[in-house]
């Protein structure tokens, strides 16, 4: 079969130029199993466009309980100032199909990297996003006014994310809502996001806060759970999920230091629909590679 052909070059070639790094402690996703889900030749050149074999590692390695992130041909990361300056040309080459930035925190917190980390993503090709990491002692509608005047609405880019979770290291905010006062305030914040700029916000968090919240009830939107120890699957039973952070550790070429390293929830055909393409994927017209 024709896709079979194109898919097959598309992974070899990835695999022959990433060399022998941080590679060697990644397995490549099963070849036939990724290529049982090209549904047409037109998908097939999108998907070996999309599928560059992540050339990148994790610093702390552990054995995976469940389906490992491997499983998964979509690749990307979130990045704060912690990162420091990125070399975001680098970050593409190495396989890196998303990226989400953090912009905002709170009310009146930019972060310092934002604006250059968002330019230099674009330019290297990687589909990038922004974040909001929410503050318990600020209304969720002064947050959002906060979000939407530093991030900007662009065409081709990720839906925004509300990063809400615990911080239990917070100085000036040791406010513990109840699940039903969160998932309130998130829904509010969920609100104004999305009058604005049209789409809802995917909504991040972690075990502990998904457990004591039950934000899991929120309705029409995206989940990107963090899960480090096991497949999400195992960790948030029952839980419906688009994005899984599953290590602080990676090691990605262009960025110095630990990296938090993701994966989408389903095959690269789904990535392009979820992206917007559905009408590409569904005729002959996928284009080699989704256009900013």
């Amino acid at each position: 079969m024709i896709f079979h052909r194109l898919l097959s070059m598309g992974l070899l070639a990835a695999l022959a130029a990433c060399g022998s790094t941080t590679q060697d402690a990644v397995p490549p996703p099963p070849l036939e199993a990724a290529a049982e889900q090209v549904v047409n030749p037109a998908f097939a050149r999108a998907y070996a466009a999309l599928s560059t074999y992540p050339k990148y590692g994790d610093n702390d390695p552990h054995d995976w309980e469940g389906g490992t992130p491997w499983a998964y041909p979509i690749h990307g990361i979130d990045v704060a100032r912690y990162q420091g300056a990125i070399d975001w040309r680098q970050v593409g080459a190495a396989g890196v199909s998303f990226a989400w930035i953090k912009a905002t925190e709170g009310g009146d917190l930019l972060d310092p990297e934002f604006k250059s980390n968002w330019r230099g993503a674009r330019r290297a090709g990687v589909r990038r996003g922004a974040y909001h990491f929410y503050y318990f002692c600020r209304s969720p509608e002064d947050q959002a006014r906060w979000f939407i005047r530093n991030v900007p609405k662009e065409a081709g880019s990720l839906p925004p994310v509300l990063d809400i979770e615990w911080n239990h290291t917070s100085p000036s905010c040791k406010r513990r809502p109840s699940g039903a006062e969160a998932r309130h305030e998130a829904e509010r914040f969920i609100k104004k996001i999305t009058q604005h700029y049209g789409r809802r916000p995917v909504v991040y968090t972690t075990v502990d806060f998904y457990r004591d919240t039950n934000i899991g009830r929120l309705r029409g939107v995206d989940f990107w759970l963090r899960s480090v120890a096991g497949h999400p699957e195992q960790v948030y039973p029952g839980a419906s999920w688009a994005f899984w952070q599953y290590t602080g550790t990676g090691s990605v070429p262009g960025i110095t230091g630990d990296v938090d390293l993701n994966v989408f929830a389903g095959s690269a055909e789904g990535w392009l629909k979820w992206l917007g393409y559905q009408k590409y994927v569904e005729s002959e017209q996928v284009p080699s590679r989704p256009e900013e």
